[in-house]
């Protein structure tokens, strides 16, 4: 037998309910030989907030596991034995605080820290582009990134403190160049923070360095993803050489981990999603120069909703395939002396190479996203994307070309085909975070949350204040909310009022029509604009989609008020009656929808508001479609409805209706002789 390489870190990004059935499914899957662990966590625990705050209503459990203090964090790996787990936790703005849990059950467990391996994503600056879990301004988040590298460097040294995400750039629009470009932006950001602090000495730069690692995106454009992870590795070693002086080659390396790309599953005909995610593996397996550390896997079923555990087995069982089965691990580099991988390799690189220049010129990263550069540039991307989906100029199988399709097993019980979270378990955390906050020491908890934000205000480093208040018992909410009275809290640019017209409204096209009824219907109200409020009700960051219906109807000549994510339904309603608007559009991915879409209509109802429809998109399955309609909402979109130009004309067709007005049909073409 030749040697063969060892193969990559198998994972699943798993989590749901709560710690206990978390902990369940992390022992299943590692029985099923999967070779580390990827905890998500909810959006309230993402987000700074207990399980029992207004906002986190809906959302405890759902797109992750909820941990509100240590005890949670006890539950989820208890007879998991830290010392000899690589752990990946996607956590960002609370990322400091859900290490020093890690760190106190590993030291419970009998655990030597020093020996701990794993990652905490804690990238902020993506969550202002795309996923939107920030919490802090700019400044004081790249103090907590700094403050943590500074303390695993010391304390931690085999722990990845950040994990620079180009993925989720990618899923909110980024072309490949703007993919590179902003993660090396935002890891040049870091280092020179880390660098300029002053807490690490100039010979220990290296170990930082050595400490960095990345979390990509690979897509169905499979030539094109492989090649771009070859330029990101040959960038990462110039930067490193180059800016930093790092010598050692090793320290050197371009350390990556892998999700495939979940923007292009599709809901439609979803089986295809199986061959999607073959195809997205084997762009950052195949080349071994460029082949990354870890891979975990979507399941062919997450445009559909939550993923059995089944559905992950699959996934994993397709990285096992490859890893055990074939030969690839038997050879270098498949790749090397390619003329055609050479030439795309280096046309990535030089671009992305003039865009890090063009952002170094704006003095960085975060003023690049302060100003709103970066996220225009993403939503004017993605527009543009989506256009080509749109026009059939990009195909995508079931979607907009090979629509025609057989039944299908998998789907032929939605109702069974996907994971649904017993919403009993939301009462369950509740009452369990009451139960520990009547038993803890509340005095210990108090004194260690006033250090906290007396250290804070200081240029001290805060992971020792912050292991105290986990030590003593703190909650995920009150830790963050202690620091927000200090660095105060964050909106992000919306990048939809810079974004450019993607789409042309040429003569006789779908969006001179729909433009034509906008104006139609406005002039038949009496008002100047149909108006079209777009809210993001709860804590799902996810605004891609909202982005891009608030862009094509401004496009197709509405009024959009947009305030961006992470909003109450109070705030929503009391919105829509301020800009007296014609239709409240709801988008929501995290599955809270059957909670939070019935508080806005019933207080709309309450506040008088009784001919505005209410339509609704998000990851929707069809029994929860058919309940909101139900319910009283006019129309609900998921993904299978790509057409956005399609969509805005239902929304006109659903205000006229709102308002008896006769359905809109376009008036006769004239001709002249």
């Amino acid at each position: 037998m030749a040697d063969r390489d060892r193969p990559w870190l198998m994972r699943t990004y798993a989590g749901h309910s709560t710690a206990q059935d978390s902990n369940a499914l992390y022992r299943r899957n590692l029985a099923k030989g999967q070779t580390g662990l990827s905890v998500a966590f909810d959006l309230p625990t993402q987000t700074g907030y207990d399980s029992d705050h207004v906002l986190a209503r809906g959302e405890v459990g759902r797109v992750g596991v909820p941990v509100g203090h240590v005890g949670d964090m006890r539950t989820l790996f208890d007879g998991i034995p830290l010392e000899q787990t690589n752990t990946s936790m996607t956590i960002n703005a609370t990322a400091m605080w859900l290490l020093a849990l890690y760190q106190v059950v590993a030291e419970e467990q009998g655990a030597d820290i020093a020996r701990l391996t794993g990652t905490t994503q804690n990238d902020i600056v993506k969550e202002y582009l795309s996923r939107g879990t920030h919490v802090f301004p700019p400044g004081p988040s790249v103090r907590l990134i700094t403050d943590m590298i500074a303390y695993t460097v010391g304390n931690i040294p085999k722990w990845n403190p950040i994990n620079i995400c180009s993925y989720h750039l990618q899923e909110a629009g980024a072309t490949p160049v703007q993919e590179i470009a902003y993660a090396m932006c935002t890891a040049i950001e870091v280092l020179d923070a880390v660098r300029d602090s002053g807490q690490v000495p100039a010979e220990r730069m290296g170990e930082v360095v050595a400490r960095i690692s990345f979390f990509v995106n690979a897509g169905v454009r499979f030539v094109e993803e492989m090649c771009k992870m070859r330029a990101f590795g040959r960038l990462w070693e110039k930067v490193t050489r180059e800016r930093y002086g790092i010598e050692d080659p090793k320290q050197r390396r371009f350390r990556y981990g892998v999700q495939v790309n979940s923007l292009g599953l599709t809901e439609a005909q979803p089986e295809n999603n199986v061959q999607r995610i073959v195809l997205e593996m084997l762009a950052v397996t195949l080349s071994k120069d460029a082949r990354a550390r870890a891979v975990q896997l979507p399941a062919w079923n997450e445009a559909l909703g939550l993923p059995r555990p089944w559905d992950q087995q699959w996934s994993l069982r397709i990285q096992q395939v490859l890893a055990y089965e074939s030969d690839l691990l038997e050879y270098g580099d498949l790749f090397n002396g390619s003329e055609v991988v050479e030439a795309k390799t280096a046309a990535l690189l030089a671009g992305a190479e003039a865009e890090i220049a063009k952002v170094l010129e704006m003095g960085g990263v975060i003023p690049a996203v302060e100003s709103g550069y970066l996220k225009s540039n993403l939503v004017a991307a993605h527009a543009a994307r989506r256009a080509r989906i749109e026009s059939g100029e990009d195909r995508i199988i079931g979607v907009n070309c090979f629509d025609t399709t057989e039944e299908s097993p998998l789907t032929a019980d939605l109702d069974t085909a996907i994971m649904v979270v017993d919403p009993a378990s939301e009462q369950s955390v509740l009452t369990a975070l009451e139960a520990w906050r009547g038993q803890r020491d509340e005095v210990a908890a108090l004194r260690a949350l006033e250090e906290l934000k007396t250290v804070a205000a200081t240029a001290e480093n805060l992971v020792p204040a912050t292991l105290a208040c986990a030590r003593a018992g703190v909650t995920t909410g009150e830790w963050a909310f202690a620091l927000r009275e200090v660095f105060g809290e964050y909106r992000a640019p919306t990048g939809v009022g810079g974004a450019p017209v993607a789409v042309a409204a040429e003569p006789g096209g779908e969006l001179a029509a729909v433009r034509e009824a906008v104006a139609a219907t406005a002039a038949e109200l009496g008002c100047g604009k149909l108006r079209l409020l777009v809210g993001k009700p709860g804590l799902d960051g996810h605004s891609n989609g909202a982005e891009q219906i608030a862009v094509r109807a401004r496009d197709a000549g509405f009024e959009v008020v947009y305030q961006g994510i992470r909003l109450t339904p109070e705030q929503i309603v009391a919105a829509a009656v301020a800009e007296d608007v014609h239709c409240v559009g709801l988008s929501i991915l995290s599955g809270a929808h059957s909670e939070l879409v019935p508080d806005v209509l019933h207080r709309l109802r309450r506040a008088g508001v009784e001919d505005v429809p209410v339509i609704v998109g998000g990851i929707i399955p069809a029994a929860d479609g058919e309940a909101l309609r139900a319910a009283g909402v006019a129309a609900v979109f998921t993904p299978k409805d790509f057409g956005i130009t399609t969509i805005i004309g239902r929304i006109v067709d659903e205000i006229r209706l709102a308002n008896r007005l006769q359905p809109w049909t376009p008036a006769p073409a004239t001709t002249t002789s």
